[in-house]
């Protein structure tokens, strides 16, 4: 088996792995519109509103990305009696997959981050959080049903944010309880005193957290190391991950080895929400059974795709594979893309200022007028979406005889064409019926991509 196929396994045996994260959920807005003059109150853009969107963040985030990579994730953590709490709550429940356990505490503001864009620009992000350590009463209740869940969780993340979930007795008692069991511990470490995370597996600081925790320069790879090799020396922990945004991520162990992986992005379009999907993907792997140098290279692919994504975004398990498979695969069928990454593709393409435009069709047998209509499609957009009928609606609706080609093979015609950027295929007999995957990420009606 070569190395990528063994990778590719890997992935693939993600699905339905269980992990339990533990850390602080936040809300994630976005707010959308357009700036054409300036404020006459003060020297500020003035932003037409448009369109609003929100998504789990923080631990949440970590959530949503172990559900794109398959895996069945349990979730511990804490949010207000408010609001955004019950938004929380309610965007936690349109995941399938994902087992909640939140902990309600009066008083407390559930954290919400807000984030302005004009265009491609972000303007302004604001936040309303609540910092302040948890109560006795929250801090036994995330201990209790914690426990209930440890047993049967291949890993345990750790997510912390400094939002007061994760204190110091908190935080130790969760690390030392799931040891016990002789379950690995991946922290994404907060703050400057990582002594309190003594006992863990792996830590995930990015460079700059790195420097702050040690006071150590980190501006090449002998430096990261060395300040690496410092964190396992005086926290007691097994290996750290260090990632390094266009420098990619250097994992040293306690055993003393030390790997370099360089950048996976082709792209980077935002780097919001990386770090959730490098810990997801690592825990993920390592609770499949997978070795930690292999788990890491794994999540450096995964981080390459999500940076070439808008706002806190996923990266699916198909991805992953496609990505692994990068230089193997044909162009046409890397354009095939499942609904998921549609909707993120497409996105992408309008925060850039592109025309997107979308048709469907069943295409069984491709012929020269469907290459001709494709064309003038094409001609009225930047980007066109090409939604594909199933084998299953294609019989549906021709008959018991068709299709005379399999929806593969249809696929990958279409994407041979340099009229389509893009193939969606989908089981309903027309684009236009709702798919609620597509109402969760606010696409509208069902399948529609074009705009």
């Amino acid at each position: 088996m070569t190395d990528i196929s063994a990778l590719v396994e890997r992935v693939e045996r993600l699905k339905g792995t269980a992990v339990l994260c533990i850390g602080d959920a936040m809300l994630d807005r976005f707010v959308y519109g357009a700036v054409d003059r300036i404020s006459p109150e003060a020297p500020i853009p003035v932003l037409c509103m448009e369109r609003e969107d929100a998504m789990l963040g923080g631990a949440g985030n970590v959530v949503r990305n172990l559900v794109a990579l398959g895996a069945t994730p349990a979730f511990v953590a804490v949010v207000g009696d408010d609001e955004a709490g019950r938004e929380v709550g309610r965007l936690l429940g349109e995941h399938d997959g994902i087992d909640p356990c939140l902990v309600i505490e009066p008083g407390r503001q559930t954290t919400i981050k807000t984030r302005f864009f004009a265009s491609a620009q972000q303007l302004l992000r604001a936040d309303r959080e609540t910092r302040a350590p948890l109560s006795a009463f929250s801090r036994e209740q995330v201990l209790a049903r914690a426990d209930g869940l440890i047993a049967q969780a291949g890993a345990v993340v750790l997510s912390d944010y400094g939002k007061g979930v994760l204190t110091p007795p908190v935080v130790g008692e969760l690390i030392a309880r799931t040891r016990a069991q002789g379950k690995p511990v991946i922290v994404d470490p907060k703050g400057t005193d990582y002594a309190r995370y003594r006992g863990a597996t792996l830590l995930t600081p990015n460079r700059k957290e790195l420097h702050e925790a040690t006071a150590m320069p980190v501006d090449n790879d002998e430096a990261v190391v060395a300040a690496a090799r410092t964190l396992i020396d005086t926290c007691g922990v097994e290996a750290v991950l260090v990632t390094r945004s266009q420098d990619g991520m250097t994992l040293v162990t306690a055993k003393g080895e030390v790997h370099h992986l360089p950048a996976e992005a082709r792209e980077v379009f935002d780097v919001s929400g990386a770090g959730d999907t490098v810990i997801a993907t690592l825990a993920a792997a390592i609770a499949s059974g997978a070795p930690l140098l292999q788990a890491a290279r794994i999540a450096n692919v995964a981080a390459g795709i999500v940076v070439g994504k808008v706002g806190t975004a996923v990266a699916y398990a198909p991805e992953v594979v496609a990505a692994l498979h990068h230089d193997e695969i044909q162009s046409a069928e890397s354009k095939v893309a499942t609904l998921e990454g549609a909707l993120d593709v497409v996105e992408r393409w309008r925060r850039k200022g592109c025309k997107v435009g979308f048709t469907n069709g069943c295409f069984d047998l491709l012929h020269p007028g469907h290459v001709s209509l494709l064309g003038q499609a094409k001609g009225a957009c930047d980007r066109l979406v090409v939604g594909l009928n199933s084998d299953a609606s294609v019989k549906r609706l021709k008959g018991p005889t068709r299709p005379v080609q399999s929806e593969a093979a249809r696929a990958t015609v279409l994407a041979s064409l340099s009229s389509v950027d893009l193939v969606v295929i989908f089981g309903e007999d027309t684009p236009l019926e709702p798919d609620p995957r597509a109402q969760a990420r606010g696409a509208g009606q069902g399948r529609r991509l074009h705009g």
